[in-house]
């Protein structure tokens, strides 16, 4: 049965009637929040009026407050909060806002009187003191902050609480001799706490542009030694803080220091910096280190170590791209000879072993005795698996290299099935498809080299890439690799260092058509040659043809970096090698150089030479 239309109007009026005279309390709340939000701040304060009259929260008085504010009522906002402490005199954060309150007023006297007053009523409370330091870190008052932390600690007579709060805060405000200072103070009670005072430096050295900080921190720290020259922990944060910095031969210095003032040491902390320095290409220093701990004598506890890394240092600096002069080359053997002499053939000396007959092999084409020094490595007893495969690597890298192909595929394929899941698996997995390369089985190569692509390892993918690209663009129209069977003995005989027969077969191939898409492979092939024949002005030639005429080329980026290199160490000159690490960055920003770039266009744009010198 239908309502009659009285009675339908007469039920409607009712509802409406309530909900209009009892609105709820969170309808009213939405409706407050919605004025704030819209900027409707004198019906948002009536709406907060009425909330926080029923219901005195800390949110309606912090939300009424806000919109006093907004609105100017300083004064209807000063007696609330005045009568907000009186009822809640515990509560000292809510002095904040009366202080906040005079700041908007204008009245910054009577702010700050009512600031200074507040921190002098702090007492043990940690919450209270939590509360009070977050107010004013939110009113943007730092400085009061670290005054409530300063003064409960008085208080509390106790110098080492709120370390890490005060800390932060003398880091927000830029004074990092103070924020240093109460990592030192807490280092001279606890020194086992420095590491993660290290690990706090660091985010704050990561997180912050500003130069101003390392200066800071660096400043503190020399003081801090002035002052303490006994103590040790100040010396190894000097040590720490350095090398973050890769300022390695201030590390090296106060290395030394720590050396000369605690021998019981026995050389640690120049053995530490030693072996940061050389994984940084910093040769020198590296170098200097070693040569300071071997210089203690056999009775050294790390006299071994240094012996083995002093050599290691030489050894990587050969293989920093360029040659050796034949003078040096023979000194040096003579030192590992010596070295190998005296510490025996072990374990321990394997790598110094390994880069023996490298040196050996690749450098005065002594491969016989190459060779055995690799069959005494394993021969060892108790040989580890990984230096025993490293080994057998390097064993078929030799064979490749006096020609004997088949016997090294063999040594490759051992390596790779013992390490079917490891780098090393697919390093020998490589180095396997570069000899199917050479051997002119170019498709079976390019099937390994496809799979090698999704390597873990970035470098080795990147050489997978690299050459399977070469193969695959390489093919000619009947599907022949006519072009690239000569290019591929070309590549053979720079393998075996046969650098002039190598440049002539380049050489025909790039004077055999008018272009090619070997060609860019060729400038870089060339200028290696002229690299190892100490012809560098003539290599930064062809690389920079190579930059020139193929810019999108896979080979592009590494011709730049080698041309940057030369630049720099070779050529003596560090504004072009700056142009062209610049250049590295800026238009090869996905290279795998990008950081190595970084780091010396900083170094060279701040004057700093390349610490790795020729040898």
């Amino acid at each position: 049965m239908l309502l009659n239309n009285k009675h339908w109007f007469l039920c409607l009026v009712f509802v409406m009637a309530t909900v209009l005279s009892c609105p709820a309390q969170q309808t009213q709340e939405q409706l407050a929040s919605h004025y704030y939000s819209t900027g409707q701040f004198e019906q948002a304060a009536e709406c907060y009026e009425a909330l926080y009259s029923r219901a005195p929260n800390k949110f309606y008085y912090q939300m009424l407050l806000r919109s006093y504010l907004e609105l100017k009522q300083y004064r209807d906002a000063e007696r609330l909060v005045e009568r907000r402490i009186k009822q809640n005199p515990n509560d000292l954060y809510l002095h904040v806002d009366l202080g906040q309150t005079y700041e908007r007023k204008g009245d910054t006297r009577k702010a700050n009187k009512v600031y200074n007053a507040v921190v002098d009523k702090v007492g043990y409370d940690s919450k209270q003191i939590n509360e009070l330091t977050q107010a004013f870190e939110a009113a943007g008052h730092p400085e009061h902050a670290i005054q409530v932390y300063l003064s409960a600690r008085k208080k509390m007579k106790n110098d080492f609480v709120f370390v890490g709060e005060l800390a932060t805060l003398y880091e927000r405000i830029g004074d990092y001799e103070a924020m240093m200072r109460e990592y030192f103070d807490l280092l001279d009670k606890s020194p086992g706490m420095m590491g993660s005072i290290q690990i706090s430096l660091q985010r704050v050295l990561a997180e912050t542009a500003n130069p101003k900080l390392a200066d800071g921190l660096r400043s503190a720290l020399v003081k801090r030694i002035q002052q303490h020259p006994e103590n040790k922990q100040n010396l190894e944060m000097m040590i720490w803080f350095s090398l973050q910095q890769n300022d390695f031969q201030f590390a090296m210095v106060q290395a030394k220091a720590i050396d000369a003032r605690f021998p019981d040491q026995g050389g640690e902390p120049l053995m530490r910096v030693a072996a940061i320095a050389k994984s940084n290409e910093a040769y020198d220093v590296a170098q200097e280190c070693f040569a300071a701990v071997a210089g203690k004598g056999p009775e050294s506890p790390y006299y071994f170590d240094s012996r083995v890394g002093e050599l290691e240092v030489a050894f990587a600096r050969i293989n920093h791209n360029f040659p050796i002069e034949n003078r040096r080359l023979w000194q040096l053997l003579h030192k590992y000879e010596d070295a190998i002499a005296e510490l025996g053939k072990n374990v321990r000396t394997v790598t110094l072993m390994r880069n023996y007959a490298h040196l050996m092999a690749y450098h005065t084409d002594s491969i016989q005795r190459a060779a055995d020094m690799l069959y005494d490595i394993l021969e060892l007893p108790k040989l580890p698996p990984k230096e025993r495969d490293e080994t057998k690597l390097d064993l078929g890298d030799l064979l490749l290299f006096a020609g004997e192909v088949w016997d090294a595929s063999l040594l490759y394929m051992q390596v790779e099935k013992a390490n079917k899941n490891d780098v090393l698996g697919s390093q020998a997995k490589f180095k396997n498809a570069k000899l199917s390369y050479y051997n002119n089985d170019f498709l079976w190569a390019k099937t390994q080299l496809d799979v090698l692509r999704a390597s873990t390892s970035k470098l080795i993918a990147n050489d997978a890439m690299q050459l399977s690209l070469l193969i695959s663009d390489n093919m000619e129209e009947d599907s022949t690799f006519d072009m690239l069977s000569r290019y591929a003995a070309a590549d053979l005989l720079l393998y075996r260092n046969q650098l002039d027969s190598a440049w002539k077969e380049y050489d025909d191939i790039a004077h055999s058509a008018l272009s090619h898409p070997l060609f860019d492979d060729v400038l870089m092939q060339k200028a290696r040659i002229r690299i190892r024949q100490q012809r560098y002005a003539e290599a930064d030639s062809l690389l920079r043809q190579l930059v020139e005429f193929y810019p999108d080329d896979l080979l592009a980026d590494d011709a730049l970096l080698l041309r940057a290199q030369l630049n720099e160490e070779q050529l003596g000159n560090p504004a072009q090698a700056r142009d062209c690490y610049e250049k590295l960055i800026l238009d090869y920003p996905t290279t795998l150089y990008a950081d190595q770039a970084r780091k010396r266009y900083r170094a060279l744009s701040e004057g700093k030479p390349q610490e790795t010198k020729p040898l």
